[in-house]
């Protein structure tokens, strides 16, 4: 009864003009930056940051529109994906292997129509396991102390160096970069400055709005005007979004599934929703055994990706909300945002300010129905959106970014610094390098160091504190184990290889 009654605040929150109205503003945004080749939910999300920081939005509006974004560009990204081919962002990959096949049989709009039905049933089914689990955890998570908090961090640390698949070593560099950033400015305990080489604007360390901005949206800015893609693609007409009630009968379980194993790995921090998409349609294929088209068309294999990376951007605020851990790139920058309306998301967020927790949850519920309203019959729009020019796109961009970051502190440096990160971005996208560890790092980072310093404080510089309950040894053994795993399954199938290869010459 205590869900139901929070629940019930949370719609009162929710269901207010202004936020119903931030809600809708921001899965309409967030689907077209999800169409638009390349944007993205991170991107949505780092160019409407300041904007909202800057109109004074009160913390729960801003965390609902900015939520609002990223569920809304997990829809959007299927639209360029099925008809164009192009992913709008990394979560949408595996949408392209079928969808794009029934797009050119002239089925765009059967496919546009069951992925939407597919995500929305996706993201309801997240929404019900975050309601049951996040209580659960929260419980748990107020026993925790810094020395929990410093393993938990590490433990996140290296779920996401190891989960990062084929580029471990670029992850690692990347998290110690932004974990570089946020030890810049003055050290808090002993007034120490790290880092700021002598400039004035770097004392009270670097803005996470303009690492945001700078990072993402300027090198995204840069990529675009390299690549000149996406906006000039052909889009065929598509027919009219009606979802058939036998394809809806036979992807039932596979939606079911799927939505299970994407909120799963979405709740795991470091993965997200390109990951859940992956194991969600690698395991519908080898459920489907011989008889199945996948890669040709196949209705399973649309419906798995499209609910299990909907169910992930749910699962991800798991950790968010409950632990002050972020779960992806999209939901350290939410974090972050959250830090920045001096909101500190944890297990402390839901008995102190359940107005935030809830009214966020109960305003998922709303945009998940104002995304299938919006999706089925206003899709015409979105695809017309697609056939935009880079040329009229990027200046766009560029004016909110520049308007956005300057309005904070009205500081010429912000904008400057602003564009040096860009480029720094941009030549790590070049190198292969994700962005998203820089993020995670830079939030975890200051949150690692304040529980560390407060953990040794508490032991008056013993170490042992680290070690000295059944929760904390368990969680730096959870670390050793996510590290250690990938080796060995590593070293495991270049074993196998090797006796396959040396047997091969004898038979």
């Amino acid at each position: 009864m205590d869900i139901l009654s929070d629940l019930a605040t949370g719609f009162a929150v929710a269901l207010t003009p202004m936020n119903l109205a931030l809600v809708l503003a921001g899965c309409f945004f967030g689907t077209l930056m999800g169409a638009l080749p390349g944007i993205g939910p991170i991107n949505g999300i780092a160019i409407l940051l300041p904007l909202a920081y800057s109109f004074g939005l009160e913390p729960a509006s801003a965390i609902i529109l900015l939520a609002g974004v990223y569920y809304g560009a997990e829809y959007g990204g299927r639209i360029s994906s099925i008809l164009l081919n192009v992913p709008g962002d990394a979560g949408a990959i595996m949408t392209t292997l079928d969808g794009h096949p029934m797009a050119k049989r002239g089925e765009g709009g059967r496919a546009l129509a069951l992925s939407a039905v597919s995500s929305f049933a996706g993201s309801m089914g997240a929404l019900l396991l975050l309601i049951i689990l996040a209580p659960i955890l929260t419980r748990l998570a107020v026993t925790f102390g810094p020395a929990e908090f410093v393993a938990l961090m590490v433990f996140a640390l290296c779920c996401l160096a190891s989960m990062v698949g084929s580029r471990p070593v670029k992850t690692v560099i990347g998290t110690i970069i932004g974990l570089a950033l946020a030890t810049v400015g003055v050290d808090s305990g002993t007034g120490v400055l790290r880092f700021s080489f002598g400039l004035t604007n770097l004392f009270d360390g670097v803005d996470f709005l303009v690492v945001v901005i700078g990072m993402f949206a300027i090198s995204e800015i840069l990529l675009l005007v390299e690549h000149h893609y996406g906006g000039n693609g052909k889009v065929d007409k598509v027919s009219k979004s009606f979802v058939k009630v036998a394809d809806l009968v036979a992807v039932r379980w596979v939606v079911l599934r799927s939505t299970v194993v994407g909120f799963v790995i979405g709740v795991l921090p470091g993965t997200g929703a390109s990951v859940a998409s992956a194991v969600a349609y690698g395991t519908e294929k080898r459920l489907a055994g011989e008889d199945n088209e996948f890669g040709e068309g196949d209705i399973r294999g649309l419906a798995a990706p499209e609910a299990a990376n909907n169910a992930a951007a749910v699962g991800s605020m798991v950790p968010m909300l409950t632990l002050g851990i972020p779960g992806s790139g999209t939901t350290a920058i939410l974090l972050g945002a959250l830090l920045l309306f001096d909101v500190t998301p944890g297990p402390l967020l839901f008995s102190q300010q359940p107005d935030i927790a809830w009214g966020l949850i109960a305003s998922m519920f709303i945009g998940n129905i104002a995304l299938l309203v919006l999706n089925l019959p206003l899709v015409g729009i979105f695809v017309r959106m697609l056939s935009v020019r880079q040329a009229y796109l990027v200046p766009v961009i560029v004016m909110l970014t520049f308007v956005g970051i300057y309005s904070i502190h009205g500081a010429s440096f912000d904008l400057f610094f602003m564009i040096l990160l860009g480029v720094f971005g941009f030549i790590l996208r070049k190198l292969d390098f994700s962005l998203a560890p820089v993020i995670l790092g830079l939030v975890l980072g200051s949150v690692l160091e304040d529980n560390l310093r407060r953990a040794l404080s508490m032991s008056a510089g013993d170490w042992s504190i680290l070690f000295h309950n059944g929760v904390t040894i368990s969680l730096w053994a959870f670390s050793v184990l996510v590290l250690v795993m990938p080796l060995m399954m590593a070293w495991r199938k270049r074993r196998r290889a090797a006796l396959l290869q040396s047997e091969a010459p004898q038979a």
